[in-house]
């Protein structure tokens, strides 16, 4: 076959084959798309020829092509979820909806998260009833059992069967060993704390959910002016990224305190205003409310200091303004600063566990952002909520139950087949120097003794068949089914 991304559509074309009797196996594809026709679109006829030569390559080995087996695993009906905050509360009571058992893995004494700390939305509903009825929900359920103080200390196995070993905190030393056949990553997210704009040294400057406190369990009902500097901790060189709902947040902190009190003067101080979707409307009620929105270059800051006037207000902001080229100052009783979310530290650390990639900004990384964006590249594993990435709560409950949604074509069924293009050890080459076991991102291989002597032997569940290993044994021990040296030879004598 020559045609589109082997990415997209190699699996539709190889179950095709299989339906007709034929081993999904016997199939090769020329990708003259993506490695011909997109990058040499503007010489259509180099692009043909090379077109050409793909097509000779993949003709040379599919006369070499054998059939291969897909080995057949169990499947454990239930299911793992790491992360008690909003998104691991909703993924876990959807796969209890689902029939199937969980475990629900939380870190600190209680469920909740970052929703612990978010007492209102942007529409005015008040989220602490919700998260007190989604935690009843949870503990009342006998589906799911919730291991909370708890650490997870190691995960191995494969799709379909992992075993986790958990500690418990409250129990010094209490480990547990659970059997599951998939895995829900919600670790969440954390706010990020400000080292700057006198945070820590000035009782008046708070971060938007400490505002958000005030506002909802002190009952605070004057504010005076407040000033309100948006990207503290984002949009820098210490996190490049965009938190996405700082904005949101400081629009509806503001929209609240006009609530309480019209007469306050609200100051946003942003970069850019990042109220995407529906949120655009609760900008435009923020600024019909009265709040003003000054803008900042990213070279010029604000600058906060302690006032020296005698009078009530204690600080002063000074921004300089880009579009009238003017400083502007501020005296405020209170600067709020729309602080990051960051990723939590342990994400590293179970990202290793898991074999699965952060990107460098520490939130972990799926597979393929529009064609598997809750998967990851490793099978039975799953990604959701501020795990992933910054996100509203609305966002962070649809992308639980999408992983759950993908979680269940693992669980539904009582078996599954493990991939055929897997590496294969000739014993009599090897020479047991464990060069593949340090390669392999998969824990797929291992040194065993025999009556022969040492030699590496491949676990046929794990193996992804990336061929790190047969790519750096020196030996030319290790070869991959449907990728043999034979083949790829051929490929090559094709080309020339």
């Amino acid at each position: 076959m020559a045609s589109c991304s082997p990415r997209t559509h190699e699996p539709l074309f190889q179950e095709t084959i299989r339906e007709a009797n034929l081993n999904r196996y016997l199939f090769e594809m020329a990708n003259i798309r993506d490695q011909c026709s997109w990058v040499h679109m503007h010489d259509p006829r180099a692009a043909t020829e090379k077109a050409k030569d793909l097509l000779r390559m993949v003709v040379a080995k599919a006369r070499m092509l054998e059939p291969l087996e897909r080995l057949t695993l169990n499947v454990i009906h239930r299911g793992l979820v790491i992360g008690g905050g909003l998104s691991g509360i909703t993924a876990a009571l959807a796969l209890a909806d689902q029939g199937f058992e969980v475990y629900l893995v939380e870190k600190s004494k209680e469920l909740g998260g970052f929703l612990r700390k978010i007492h209102y939305t942007l529409d005015n509903q008040e989220t602490q009833n919700y998260l007190k009825t989604l935690i009843e929900r949870v503990n009342s359920n006998k589906l799911i059992q919730v291991f909370l103080n708890t650490n997870v200390e190691n995960i191995s196995g494969y799709v379909g069967n992992f075993k986790t070993i958990v500690t418990q905190n409250s129990d010094i030393g209490a480990k547990k060993e659970l059997e599951h056949g998939i895995v829900i990553v919600a670790t969440g997210g954390e706010e990020y704390r400000p080292k700057e704009f006198l945070y820590g040294e000035d009782p008046c400057v708070l971060t938007q959910l400490e505002l958000e406190k005030s506002v909802a369990v002190g009952g605070r009902e004057k504010f005076g002016t407040v000033v309100m500097i948006q990207c503290v901790g984002s949009r820098c060189d210490e996190h490049p990224y965009c938190s996405r709902m700082c904005c949101a947040e400081a629009v509806k902190n503001a929209l609240k305190i006009k609530e309480k009190e019209p007469d306050a003067n609200v100051y946003v101080l942003y970069r850019d205003m990042r109220t995407y979707g529906l949120m655009e409307e609760n900008y435009r009620k923020a600024r019909e409310a009265g709040v003003i929105f000054i803008c900042y270059d990213e070279d010029n800051k604000p600058k906060v200091s302690k006032a020296t006037s005698e009078e009530k207000r204690t600080l002063q902001v000074s921004i300089f303004e880009p579009i009238i080229r003017e400083n502007i100052k501020i005296d405020a009783d209170m600067v709020v600063l729309s602080a990051a979310v960051v990723p939590p530290k342990e994400n590293e650390t179970l990202a290793k566990m898991l074999k699965v990639p952060i990107n460098e900004d520490g939130f972990f990384l799926e597979a393929h952002a529009k064609l598997r964006p809750v998967d990851f590249a490793t099978d039975g594993i799953f990604v959701c909520g501020m795990a992933h990435s910054p996100k509203s709560m609305e966002e962070s409950i649809c992308q639980a139950k999408a992983t759950v949604s993908r979680a269940c074509t693992v669980l539904a069924k009582d078996t599954i087949e493990a991939e055929g293009v897997i590496a294969t050890v000739n014993s009599n080459r090897c020479t047991a120097c464990e060069l593949c076991i340090q390669v392999c991102a998969y824990n797929a291989i291992e040194i065993e003794e025999t009556k022969m002597g040492r030699t590496a032997k491949v676990n046929s569940a794990l193996c992804k068949g990336c061929g790190a290993c047969a790519a750096t044994c020196r030996s030319s021990a290790i070869d991959i089914k449907g990728f043999t040296d034979q083949q790829i030879n051929s490929i090559i004598t094709a080309l020339r």
